[in-house]
This record gives structure tokens, C-alpha cells and sequence, in this order.
């Protein structure tokens, strides 16, 4: 039986185990196949407090772990197949580990940049391909970008990224936006901002150094050709880790699951979400942080109630 039970490492859940481990509530920490979060992926990290010359993302994640570690947090490798929140204590089953036993429960499982799966993609994540403007658009000062999607978030990137870039192109492989209007009005009022539209997305291409295009295809002329760019930004959106719950928890329209507002407080008493699983504004790795202490917060008050 744990007090408290943490599924996820990214910063969301390394800063609730820091805070319950300092709390002597000894948390167990369960981390999945990739420990670290999205920020593993990351290389220089520029935006967190306290890293004046910027801190790399494995690096960041790595101390998180040890601090956490440190005031005595367990950890545990495993893919959680099952959850059981009907009644507490909760229950977890983690494939080939056995079934855990908790009073409390954290899910900090972030949430995954959807990609387009074509070539080059994945394998240059780092090198010039990238799903958070926020988080790199600061790297591609005087550069040439591309941005594809055709959404909110997509003209949002667009125009953030206008603050570094010489030129930012939009590219969507149909000839209307799915953006709200004062997205798009703003969008096309940036004299920055190029547009590629009724052409898909083929393959990223880069050689040694990093990415310097995107092989897109014309979709009324089935013609192929190749925009030059220093840097693709994928903004086509996210979907939150929270599959796994399968219904037992109360979610929204795109699967984030709801909280209390102000709070980490969900539906079901005793279980708390954190960053980016419930999340879908900020996504960055301080605000998953803070909300990571608040659910450790709100767990360790939540016991104190029980008691």
C-alpha cells in the first residue's frame, strides 16, 4: 500500500515526487518507455528558470530524477495495462510487474505531438524539425521556416515564429484553413508569412548539418518540388496520454482530462492530473512543473483529510 503513486516523469511528475519524497510520503514513481517526457527529445532548453546558459533537456530531466530520488522517491520501469478507479485504494496493474496498491494517484502522462509520418521526420527531431515554436523558434534567428497545419495553433506558431525568421511558410494540403478568422486575418496581414496551400507534406529533407527542406506534392497538379527551409515546425496538434483510463475519468472533447479549476483536483477523489494530460493551452515544461507541486499539494492534504 502507497500513500501516493505517481504515473509519469516528465517535469510535471518529478516535481510531485520531489515535493511528497521532502513530504515523507515516500511516493512510487512509475516511469514508462520513455522516462524524461517530451523534454528528452529537447536539446538546448533555454526558458527554465535558473539555467542562465540554458540547460540540455535529458540533462534537465536527469536532475529532476536524482533530486527527487535524493529526499527518497522509488522509481519503477513499466507500462501501466491497467487501472482501476472504481474504489480506493486504487488499483495499477504495470505488465510484468505485479499489481500496486495506492491511496492516492498522480497521472502526469503528458501529452504526444501528433507527427506526419513521412521520411525524415522523426529521425531530425533536434535538428531542425520540431513540434513547440515556443521552446526552439528562438534557434532559427534570420533563418527560412516552415510551419505545417492549418489550424489555430499552426497560424499561432506562425506568427510567434515571424519574431526570429526572415520568412515563415505555411504549408497545408488544402486550400481553406481550418483556423478561426482572426487567426487567419492575422496570419495574412504578416508580410513575413508565405503560404504553400493544397500541397501535402512528402518528406523532411537534410543532409550532415540538419534539415534545408520539405518535399511537398501539389495537390491539383500531382507535381513534386522541394521548399527550402532551415526548419519545420509540425503544429498539426497533440493527443493527451490518457488512454489507458479507458472512460473512468472525466475527460473533454479532445481527451485531456478536466480538472478543477486552480487545481489538480479531478471527478474522482484522490486522483490527481498534472501537465500536459490536462494541459491544452501552455504545454511548457515550467508550467507542467508548477502543476506537478500542486498535485503533490493537494495529495498530501487530501491524506491528512482521510486520516
Amino acid at each position: 500500500m502507497y500513500k501516493s503513486l505517481i504515473i509519469g516523469t516528465g517535469p510535471a511528475g518529478l516535481t510531485a515526487a520531489i515535493y511528497l519524497a521532502r513530504a515523507n510520503m515516500n511516493p512510487l514513481v512509475i516511469e514508462g518507455p520513455e522516462p524524461g517526457g517530451q523534454l528528452t527529445t529537447t536539446t538546448e532548453v533555454e526558458n527554465y528558470p535558473g539555467f542562465p546558459d540554458g540547460i540540455m533537456g535529458p540533462e534537465l530531466m536527469g536532475n529532476m530524477r536524482k533530486q527527487a530520488e535524493r529526499f527518497g522517491a522509488t522509481f519503477l520501469t513499466g507500462w501501466v495495462e491497467n487501472v482501476d478507479l472504481s474504489e480506493r485504494p486504487f488499483k495499477l496493474t504495470v505488465m510484468g510487474k505485479g499489481e500496486m496498491v495506492t491511496e492516492t494517484l498522480i497521472i502526469s502522462t503528458g501529452a504526444s505531438a501528433k507527427y506526419l509520418g513521412i521520411p525524415g521526420e522523426t529521425e531530425n527531431v533536434g535538428r531542425g524539425v520540431s513540434t513547440c515554436a515556443t521552446c526552439d523558434g528562438f534557434f532559427f534567428r534570420n533563418k527560412e521556416l516552415i510551419v505545417v497545419g492549418g489550424g489555430d495553433t499552426a497560424l499561432e506558431e506562425a506568427n510567434f515564429l515571424t519574431k526570429f525568421a526572415n520568412k515563415v511558410t505555411v504549408v497545408h494540403r488544402r486550400d481553406e484553413l481550418r483556423a478561426s478568422k482572426i487567426m487567419q486575418d492575422r496570419a495574412r496581414a504578416n508580410p513575413k508569412i508565405d503560404w504553400a496551400l493544397n500541397k501535402t507534406p512528402i518528406e523532411v529533407i537534410a543532409d550532415s548539418i540538419g534539415v534545408n527542406g520539405l518535399k511537398v506534392r501539389n495537390n491539383l497538379t500531382n507535381e513534386e518540388e522541394i521548399l527550402s527551409a532551415n526548419g519545420v515546425f509540425v503544429a498539426i496538434g497533440h493527443h493527451p496520454n490518457a488512454e489507458f483510463l479507458k472512460g473512468q475519468i472525466d475527460t473533454d472533447e479532445h481527451g485531456y482530462i478536466v480538472t478543477v479549476p486552480g487545481t489538480s483536483l479531478t471527478n474522482i477523489p484522490g486522483v490527481f492530473a498534472c501537465g500536459d494530460v490536462q494541459d491544452n493551452r501552455y504545454r511548457q515544461a515550467i508550467t507542467a512543473a508548477g502543476s506537478g507541486a500542486m498535485a503533490a499539494m493537494d495529495s498530501e492534504k487530501f491524506i491528512e483529510s482521510q486520516e
